[in-house]
């Protein structure tokens, strides 16, 4: 796939994706259609590579944006995960995410706080249930009230402050903080800021600043 604004680069020295590379191309650029009609798409070069015991443990699958001009997809060719993840449309749902982190990028930028992150976060995955609707991210399951209580009184003090341990709030594997901490809380703040503002759409916020929509949520989430 090159259509002039998204073009797919295969990385597999390391392993072949060749079963599932029909599925991967078809499942971008159904995100890639998608990702248009809400907004300008982004000029992005989507890097496939597979990484044994790469990808999210459970999935499989796994995805960054560090920039505005780049999408990494990860995927564990042998990974007994990884061809149930791509039966379904998680992976259209990741890449709409990443899309979004570009449109940050190219903005305001990811962030260098917590709340910033958590905004930024939050907004990608809205963004994906916006283009693709329910369920959302497996990552961003509900916290029960006392996970809820301990996260929000752990973050408050870090909202702010731009050193905090990001691996921990996002990528820890539940024995510091309940897993996936930081893009569930992210998905609730953001949440609590869409259900404010009934207009406002995740589409529509990727410039947004992050401690401009900090502000207005953070309160709401509060007992």
């Amino acid at each position: 796939m090159s259509d002039g604004a998204w073009t797919l680069h295969w990385l597999e020295a390391e392993g072949s994706l060749a079963p599932w590379r029909d599925r991967i191309e078809a499942e971008v650029a159904a995100a890639a259609e998608a990702v248009g009609r809400a907004v300008p798409r982004p000029r992005v070069d989507l890097v496939i590579q597979a990484v044994p015991g790469g990808g999210i443990p459970g999935l499989g699958i796994g995805s960054h944006a560090f920039r505005r001009g780049r999408i990494d997809l990860t995927f564990d060719p042998g990974s007994a995960d990884l061809p149930r993840s791509l039966a379904g449309d998680l992976l259209r749902r990741m890449v709409a995410h990443e899309a979004h982190h570009c449109l940050r990028h190219a903005g305001p930028g990811y962030g260098r706080t917590l709340g910033e992150a958590l905004v930024s976060e939050g907004l990608a995955d809205h963004f994906a249930g916006e283009l693709f609707g329910p369920p959302p991210l497996p990552w961003n399951a509900p916290f029960t009230e006392a996970e809820r209580g301990e996260v929000l009184a752990r973050a408050e003090p870090l909202l702010r402050a731009p050193r905090y341990d990001h691996a921990a709030w996002f990528y820890a594997d539940g024995r510091s903080l309940p897993r996936w901490a930081g893009y569930r809380l992210g998905y609730l703040l953001v949440g609590a800021h869409l259900a404010a503002h009934p207009m406002a759409r995740p589409s529509g916020l990727a410039g947004a600043p992050g401690r401009d929509l900090l502000d207005d949520a953070w309160p709401r989430l509060r007992p």
